[in-house]
């Protein structure tokens, strides 16, 4: 039996048609066996996955070193995976920024990574209130010409943030951001479901799901052996309870959590891809299943099965950060 093709939409208006599931890797290949991983990229791209963000998360000097992306290039060189065959991401980072260039940082990712050109870049947070996203939006531009960088997007930004550096972009020749990388579930909903975005969202910037499962928590792990993501509004207690609820309906539908909480986030009209990582053959194999379940439950019904576990709803501005 061949493997399930994963179907493709385009990232934003201008991007290039990406799978609606693709593989992320929060150190995720450092804690994999080599040969086991090789095997689990080569179904992936045989399931039609086709977009892999190898963004390398550490900071030189205080956490330890990490190979997630470097350990990427030789896997899927033994895969047998040709580099036309897939979308490689990246992350830069604003962080010292204007000082840490994104051409500089972008020449780093791909040496590490051993490719002559990212598909996409995706913008770290804003942590600063001093950025120039004119001048941001000018240096993506000039990596784009150059056929450095496909396409970029933005990590958490809020829309204002969003909505300004796409202006700034079209006016420097660039077609501006393709996509907003936001923390997506049943239980965080209030950003990507409010109405700030959906103006976002109408100007041809898609959705990429990130944090589906909240650091493994709604796929009934504990999260306290490993690292996750921050917590806007302070209601992990709340999705750690939400958890339980998610588990029973998964029962009910004979699905298991991390299928509802995907196929959950398929169910935004702006969704363009999710983006989950993946330790092990099965875990891939079992992911992409929840496209069965949304044909099989509906997007309609699915939606209104998960309100109950909105957690953020009233709590987090849907503006953004």
């Amino acid at each position: 039996m061949s493997p399930q093709k994963v179907p493709h939409r385009r990232l934003g208006s201008a991007g290039p048609e990406a799978s609606v599931l693709s593989l992320g890797s929060w150190h995720t290949y450092d804690r994999m066996d080599f040969g086991d991983a090789v095997t689990m990229l080569r179904h992936a791209v045989d399931s039609g996955i086709n977009l892999f963000d190898v963004a390398v998360y550490g900071i030189p000097g205080v956490h330890p070193p990490v190979f997630t992306d470097v350990l990427f290039s030789a896997m899927v060189r033994a895969a047998g995976i040709a580099r036309d065959d897939y979308l490689l991401s990246t992350k830069l980072w604003l962080e010292g920024y204007p000082e840490h260039s994104m051409r500089d940082q972008l020449t780093n990712a791909l040496f590490r990574v051993g490719a002559d050109h990212a598909d996409v870049a995706v913008l770290g947070d804003i942590r600063s209130d001093d950025l120039d996203l004119k001048a941001l939006a000018e240096d993506l531009a000039a990596l784009e010409r150059e056929g450095l960088l496909g396409c970029w997007g933005v990590n958490n930004w809020s829309a204002t943030a969003v909505r300004t550096i796409r202006e700034h972009a079209l006016a420097a020749g660039s077609p501006g951001p393709q996509l907003a990388q936001l923390k997506y579930s049943p239980c965080r909903r209030s950003i990507p479901d409010g109405e700030p975005f959906a103006a976002v969202f109408a100007e041809g910037v898609s959705l990429q799901a990130s944090d589906v499962l909240e650091g493994g928590i709604l796929a009934g792990k504990s999260g306290e052996s490993r690292q996750i993501g921050r917590d806007p509004g302070d209601i992990r207690p709340r999705i750690q309870e939400a958890a339980k609820g998610l588990a029973d309906l998964g029962r009910e539908l004979d699905a298991s959590p991390a299928q509802l909480c995907i196929a959950f986030t398929l169910t935004h009209p702006s969704t363009s891809t999710v983006l989950f990582g993946s330790t092990s053959l099965q875990q891939l194999t079992d992911n992409i299943a929840a496209l069965d379940l949304l044909d099989r439950v509906g997007a309609s019904r699915l939606r209104s099965m998960m309100d109950p576990f909105w957690a953020d709803r009233d709590i987090v501005d849907p503006e953004g950060p």
